[in-house]
């Protein structure tokens, strides 16, 4: 879900929102350990749980920098 609230508030964040239990290959191919999940950047980073919105933006800003 925030993932989904970054990508409203900022036209450079997509996000997509996917059962992992009806895509079974595609939870594989992200190596989906737990739900909810956020896999950022087709995989460079992964968020495993629900987590504060500032743990989120830590793991994306650990990417691009």
């Amino acid at each position: 879900m925030l993932a989904h609230q970054l990508a409203v508030e900022n036209p450079l964040v997509q996000a997509e929102m996917v059962e992992a239990m009806e895509f079974p290959d595609l939870a594989d191919r992200h190596n989906v350990s737990g739900v909810p999940q956020t896999t950022i950047n087709d995989g460079a980073n992964h968020v495993v749980g629900a987590v504060p919105e500032d743990h989120l933006l830590a793991e994306i800003q650990k990417i691009l920098n």
